[in-house]
């Protein structure tokens, strides 16, 4: 497959993984963590044996099917076959597949599902790996992952990786895990260290303008903008599309087909700008994007990390921009202590160094032509021309035909908060501080002379989704 020595991930999980011991694994994603626990639980598979052996647990339909294909590649010249199972594709279909499958990769509640409804068989299941389990935790499906351990066989074989260790995963480990190994990458193994980081400072009013202009200035062949909202991103890619960049956007609220529709587009180069939340992108391994940038902050410094290490893979160098406001430098700070790196400071590029930015690749586009050396077509009417006009005046000619002339469409995007240090950890604890609980299931905001009730039912009606499922995400 063309891997040619063990990332640090790889290199202290497959010994553990082989003897069959249980393992809790602490690593960011683009560090191997795939191979790390697919090549031991292939190399247990019976390929003579038509039953679910192995089980993958990922939090989203996207990294479900990365995972599998990745499998898959692992597993081709063993005959082991793996399938990815998640909401929004056929039922009757899985259930067929299932057969001839040795492995499956599963988004959790899909996974259940098929549990509940007894067409899926686990007790042939000798090891079970739950994948980003941080994030299946933020996603609300902790009480589906402990059903889901208690349902498989208990001598299988249990391998966790999370990138951080709540005390929710870690009362996973002691209580449905037998002795675990602890695999930790330190963060200088992080995937940090290849991504050039960079901030500027800007007031939310400037933001769209400054991120137009570094995008005409850095000339990205593939670049990922953050938003936190789902809103957020529908704003930006529409913004982006307005002012002639190749954008679209993904997040929860998308259909399955067209959100995989915008990824095979963004991989194959089709556009040039993917806009997305944090949950859309977790695990996307897109190795050609050069930059991220964060149009919003994270609110957490695991997310920042996640975020900028969809660049800089295999390898490759990266450049992150995060945009700053103000009131949200401690943030920035937080975040440079978690990534032991500070992160530089760029000033506010002006719309003549985004034309100069422009232009640039157009120089760049001719200096590329000049160098591939095929030109003899085209020599009798460049003398012509230079016959006929100036050297200067020609060149420039077609550095403005090759220029793009931007459209300053006026953007309004809807103003969200700043993040603030105390205001993410006030977010943290905000329905045990700000509510109070009456026996009508109302809950009044206290604290304040403008109090007010908010009912809701028990399903969650107007958001307050209390860790439920969210089926568009899952």
């Amino acid at each position: 497959m063309g891997f040619e020595e063990t990332t640090p991930i790889q290199e202290q999980t497959i010994p553990l993984g082989m003897q069959g011991k249980d393992v809790i694994g602490q690593a960011q994603t683009g560090t191997g963590k795939t191979a790390a626990f697919g090549i031991p639980m292939i190399e247990k598979i019976n390929k003579d044996l038509k039953a679910v052996q192995g089980l993958v647990i990922a939090p989203t339909r996207e990294l479900a099917i990365q995972v599998a294909e990745e499998v898959n590649r692992l597993g081709k010249n063993k005959g082991i076959r793996t399938l990815p199972i998640y909401g929004g594709s056929n039922m009757e279909r899985q259930i067929r597949a299932l057969r001839d499958n040795q492995i499956v990769v599963a988004t959790p509640g899909r996974l259940l599902d098929h549990i509940r409804r007894k067409t899926i068989k686990l007790e042939n299941v000798h090891t079970a790996v739950l994948d980003e389990a941080d994030e299946m935790l933020n996603m609300g499906f902790i009480d589906d992952i402990r059903d889901i351990l208690k349902a498989l066989p208990e001598h299988r074989q249990t391998l966790l990786f999370s990138a951080t260790m709540p005390k929710e995963i870690r009362d996973i480990a002691t209580t449905l895990m037998k002795k675990p190994e602890e695999v930790k990458v330190k963060s200088k193994e992080m995937t940090v260290e290849n991504i050039d980081q960079y901030y500027v400072e800007i007031p939310e009013k400037h933001k769209f303008d400054t991120l137009t202009r570094l995008l005409d200035i850095h000339a990205p062949a593939l670049a990922i903008v953050f938003g936190r909202t789902k809103r957020r991103v529908d704003e930006l890619s529409d913004g982006l599309q307005a002012r002639g960049f190749r954008a679209e956007g993904i997040h929860g609220d998308l259909t399955q087909g067209k959100r995989m529709s915008v990824l095979n587009k963004f991989k194959r180069g089709r556009i040039e700008i993917l806009v997305a939340t944090d949950v859309a992108a977790r695990g996307l391994d897109i190795s050609d994007v050069s930059h991220v940038y964060n149009f919003d902050i994270p609110q957490d410094p695991e997310s920042y990390v996640h975020r900028i290490g969809r660049t800089g893979r295999a390898g490759r160098k990266g450049e992150s921009v995060s945009f700053v406001t103000p009131r949200e430098k401690a943030q920035l700070h937080l975040i440079e202590k978690l990534t032991k790196k500070k992160v530089e400071r760029l000033h506010v590029p002006s719309s003549d160094e985004a034309k100069r930015g422009q232009q640039q690749v157009a120089v760049d586009k001719i200096k590329e032509t000049i160098d591939a050396n095929d030109l003899n077509k085209y020599h009798q009417a460049a003398d012509q021309l230079l016959q006929d006009h100036d050297a200067s005046e020609v060149v420039a000619a077609a550095l403005k035909l090759l220029t793009k002339e931007r459209d300053e469409v006026p953007v309004r995007l809807t103003s969200v908060q700043p993040i603030s240090v105390k205001g993410a950890q006030r977010d943290k604890n905000k329905n045990k501080k700000n509510y109070r609980k009456d026996g009508n299931r109302n809950f009044k905001r206290s604290g304040n002379n403008k109090s007010r009730n908010r009912k809701f039912n028990s399903k969650g009606k107007h958001g307050f989704q209390n860790k439920k499922r969210n089926s568009n995400v899952n």
